[in-house]
């Protein structure tokens, strides 16, 4: 039979070869040709071979590097520190109020990469309402210690969600088996549960550390003169235009995040670490609990990082309505009446991206998935890896990478809106592939074997059977494109035009120039905004005994 093959149990399962190459064309076309572009245009930036601009890099930028590794290691080890703390609270704590604290960071998790920084200034800043109006204390809030601080703040609930994830899949009875042969809390921790949640700690790490290491709005915004790589390569772009520099710092900057990926899935291979994500089951007991002066130390940590959390969002709430005037605050409606003058469209740009990359995005995922899963594609690994790829592409490289690729014929995206959203649907689809993966190894070959002795088309087998069963698969493709695309910045910044500017890029430009309370009204928008549409389209979808 033509576009058919056997799996290793003997079942068919089909594979048209015209769409398998259409759909290894778009893996080739918007994945590794953006990514080959940054590369060659780093080392041929006049057309001939040439290593200037590395050379460049280090004898006059040397600094740059050390401080960029510098920032990331340091804010990525607070993280994962506080992130833990946060964790064992959860977990081994009897913690009260834990569906609160899980949907806190939950909710952190859907913010504009800036709320945090306009927070930080808009409380902490010079004139700060904390600092200065309360306190009538002035400190320099710029530098590198403001930049630490924001990216901790920023990345802090992904990790704790990730380590509280696979803490709750640890096997109870070895906790309590080191409890009953005289192990004391101290030593269950550090011999068996560290040990056992190694992997999803990695992950976190690894998570982290690449972020931080590409976050160049953050110290734009609060570094001051304090500056690192991926801020100099956002500056050659945007303003000094010069995209061979711009490749050269983006490839310096994806060196230690390969690196760091390599080592990852390393670790995952030689431990078998692969369980990272599984959902905790109902009846699934520690094993262990925490009391005593750690109890009230774990707490007191979480607490005081939520209370930070929800004391940034009351700031950015209530600046969007508010204005310090002769000594005291009055409400006031002018930044909104701003926005509603020139910064709305932007805003409603941004939804109609958002739900044409998440819709999209997530049938890509879930079809790729489906052929590199059960129709045998060949070469299905590599195919894989090169569609997990921009999972470990910092955003900036990313984004230069489509300003490459797409700027002349036979694709001339440059300055459109199309470009923006394919960028965003391929740098999320690792997670639409592995969402929809996760989900097909629930699905029992069996049922579509039935369909097809029944006379089912290949067509209806995946539209009544495989589609409906990967609902969760879907739902979470789409939140995920959705929120990034709503969010994010790093990559698209360098792609936006005057005609399809969105709303994460106008909110970074006010508080770039200082119009935090214009900055705040965009802010409040785009996290209610997020919010709402995820709780509405998760409903509807699962429905509500289903999720």
């Amino acid at each position: 039979m033509a576009g058919a093959q056997t799996s290793r149990t003997g079942r068919f399962f089909w594979v048209d070869p015209l769409f398998c190459f259409f759909l290894v064309a778009l893996v080739l076309i918007f994945i590794v040709w953006p990514i080959g572009e940054v590369i060659l245009k780093s080392f041929f930036p006049d057309g001939a071979f040439s290593l200037r601009m590395y050379e460049n890099l280090v004898t006059r930028n040397a600094g740059l590097i050390t401080d960029s590794l510098l920032c990331a290691l340091i804010s990525t080890t607070l993280t994962i520190l506080l992130a833990l703390f946060i964790s064992f609270y959860i977990t081994f704590c009897r913690a009260r109020f834990k569906k609160i604290i899980l949907a806190a960071l939950m909710l952190t998790m859907i913010s504009p990469p800036f709320v945090s920084s306009l927070a930080y200034i808009m409380l902490f800043g010079r004139r700060g309402w904390l600092i200065y109006r309360l306190l009538g204390i002035s400190w320099n809030p710029y530098g590198m210690h403001g930049v630490v601080m924001m990216q901790v703040l920023g990345n802090i609930s992904l990790a704790a969600l990730l380590i509280t994830g696979t803490l709750a899949v640890l096997d109870s009875k070895l906790l309590e088996a080191s409890r009953d042969m005289g192990g004391s809390m101290y030593r269950t921790i550090l011999k068996v549960v560290i040990p056992l949640s190694m992997a999803g700690i990695v992950a976190a790490t690894f998570i982290v550390f690449i972020k931080c290491l590409a976050d160049f709005g953050t110290p734009i915004i609060i570094g001051g003169r304090f500056t690192l790589l991926a801020t100099e390569a956002y500056l050659a772009v945007i303003g000094r235009a010069d995209l061979p520099m711009a490749a050269a710092i983006s490839v310096l900057i994806l060196i230690p995040s390969l690196a760091a990926f390599f080592f990852y899935r390393r670790y995952l291979v030689q431990t078998g670490g692969e369980t990272i994500g599984l959902q905790m089951d109902k009846t699934w007991q520690p094993g262990l609990y925490i009391g005593g002066g750690w109890k009230t130390l774990l707490a007191v940590v979480t607490w005081s990082i939520l209370a930070l959390m929800l004391l940034q969002y009351a700031a950015i709430f209530l600046g969007a309505i508010t204005d310090f005037r002769q000594g005291h605050f009055v409400f006031t409606s002018e930044y909104i009446q701003a926005i509603r003058m020139g910064k709305v469209t932007c805003f409603f740009r941004s939804l109609r991206y958002a739900f044409i990359a998440a819709i999209a995005g997530s049938l890509l995922g879930l079809i790729l998935s489906y052929q590199l899963e059960r129709g045998r594609m060949p070469l299905a690994k590599w195919i894989d890896f090169m569609a997990t790829l921009p999972y470990i592409m910092p955003g900036p490289f990313f984004g230069i990478g489509y300003i490459l690729a797409f700027n002349n014929p036979p694709l001339a995206l440059t300055g459109t809106g199309a470009v923006v959203v394919l960028n965003c649907m391929f740098r999320q689809l690792p997670i639409s592939t592995k969402a929809a993966a996760a989900g097909l190894t629930r699905i029992n070959p069996l049922t579509e074997d039935a369909a097809r002795d029944l006379g089912s088309s290949r067509f209806k087998i995946v539209l009544r059977i495989i589609l409906p069963l990967l609902k969760p698969a879907f739902l979470v493709s789409f939140i995920n494109t959705f929120t990034t695309t709503m969010t994010t910045v790093g990559a698209i910044i360098f792609l936006v035009t005057p005609g399809s500017k969105v709303a994460t890029v106008e909110l970074f430009n006010v508080i770039r120039d200082g119009d935090y309370g214009q900055g705040a009204v965009l802010a409040s928008m785009i996290v209610i905004a997020t919010l709402l549409i995820n709780l509405a389209f998760a409903s509807g979808i699962l429905g509500r005994n289903k999720l």
